[in-house]
């Protein structure tokens, strides 16, 4: 899943995903003041674009170069709020303590045996900040599935909520309905969130 791959795949439709901001960044965002946020796999920009819509300074990351484009062509109101920035964030880890929000929805990070690339993203929120991961309920993929991915192969968010120490209080760690029907072809009916805040 490297550039390469996720390159082709926004190629392959004009549009991939729906431009709307994900209903669990919604629900979990709106009554925090705005900061400085860190959207995660942010694609076509639709979390990017509401967050800066409502006061917040974004910095936008995504792996396909096709995606920020497209992402800075569709935010052009917010253009002086949002920096769209080109990584690969298991070789590069986003600046230590720098924002009040990081948001990662339905990002495929990888494991690794030591946690590098996520305890980079951990790192990114500042004291008093806030974590939100949100994924997709796994009890939902159907049994027969076939797929050359593994979704165990990927952190889920209640994974991440078992590596945090007691520099963080958890505030959510649940499994829910999803607040808008699931992509099509797709079977997810529920999300899995996690919300966290950095004590120090």
């Amino acid at each position: 899943m490297d550039a390469q791959f996720w390159d082709e795949r926004y190629r392959s439709r004009d549009q991939l995903f729906s431009g709307a901001p994900n209903g669990v960044l919604v629900t979990e965002v709106t009554d925090l003041p705005p900061g400085h946020a860190l959207d995660v796999g942010c694609g076509e920009g639709g979390d990017a674009h509401w967050l800066a819509r409502r006061g917040w300074r974004v910095t936008a990351l995504d792996i396909s170069p096709v995606a920020l484009r497209r992402a800075a062509a569709g935010g052009a109101d917010v253009a002086d709020r949002v920096t769209w920035t080109p990584v690969d964030l298991t070789r590069t880890a986003p600046p230590a303590g720098a924002f009040d929000l990081v948001s990662a929805q339905y990002f495929p990070l990888p494991r690794q045996p030591d946690h590098t690339a996520l305890r980079g993203l951990l790192d990114a929120v500042a004291p008093g900040g806030t974590l939100l991961v949100a994924g997709h309920d796994l009890a939902d993929l159907p049994p027969d599935r076939e797929s050359d991915l593994d979704p165990h192969d990927f952190y889920q968010p209640h994974d991440i909520a078992g590596l945090l120490d007691r520099d963080w209080t958890i505030l959510v760690d649940e499994t829910r309905p999803r607040t808008a029907p699931a992509p099509a072809g797709t079977h997810h009916t529920h999300d899995t969130v996690l919300r966290a805040r950095r004590l120090r």
